[in-house]
């Protein structure tokens, strides 16, 4: 699903990332690490917001430099704060937007649109105002927009650290019901609980690659030291 070779990153003359080997094909990997860790950037790297200055980052065999495009038709990402990805005024603009874009026929889009608002409890909603609604609402509103575009994998980037714990299980129940592999980004360890392989970030390098148990132990460790 994906793979990672001699992938290194630098950003402002800063090396964030260095020496990435991987292959992670498991339907639920975790990303954890302090603030500067290279979690985020790792995160970025799977859909191609962020390219390896070294290295080539393929995912279902696409490489993020050559095939761009192709990625992030591929791959959904899910934002930390939702008001950076919602970009229409009401919910079902906003939800048709990327299918506009696709050229999608309009009675599909519709469709589409309805369909993804009753599935996440949102009927109702099609003219109301983005700004309006409560955070865990627009988190809903900007998951539901990639979702309406069918990607093949979801990458999420702390998208709950906004959240009280009564939306981030609505958010997170949302993300288990798409039926999509994920990669979760998180500081909230609780939310690894199950997860089949858990990256561990420190300073730029994979500091752990395990189990969540092994994997969370060996975080806390860093985070101690």
């Amino acid at each position: 699903m994906i793979e990672l070779s001699g992938v290194a990153v630098e950003r402002g003359g800063r090396q964030v990332l260095r020496g990435l080997d991987l292959h992670l094909v498991e339907p639920r990997i975790g990303i954890v690490g302090a603030n500067g860790s290279g979690k985020s950037s790792f995160a970025r790297l799977l859909n191609g917001l962020l390219l390896p200055s070294a290295g080539r980052v393929r995912v279902f065999g696409l490489d993020t430099i050559a095939d761009t495009k192709a990625v992030r038709r591929s791959v959904g990402f899910l934002f930390q704060n939702p008001d950076h990805q919602i970009v229409y005024p009401s919910v079902a603009e906003d939800l048709a937007f990327g299918l506009r874009n696709r050229g999608v026929p309009k009675p599909e889009i519709a469709a589409r649109v309805a369909a993804m608002l009753d599935r996440f409890g949102l009927s109702g909603f099609e003219d109301r105002l983005t700004h309006e609604l409560s955070g865990g609402e627009r988190q809903l509103v900007a998951l539901a927009g990639i979702l309406v575009l069918e990607p093949r994998l979801l990458v999420l980037d702390e998208p709950t650290t906004l959240l009280d714990r009564r939306n981030t299980r609505r958010v997170m129940a949302a993300v288990e019901a798409a039926g999509r592999p994920i990669v979760l980004a998180t500081h909230d360890l609780a939310l690894l609980d199950g997860f089949d392989r858990v990256l561990v970030f420190d300073g730029g390098r994979l500091a752990c690659d395990a189990g969540p148990a092994e994997a969370l132990a060996a975080y806390r460790r860093l985070a101690d030291a």
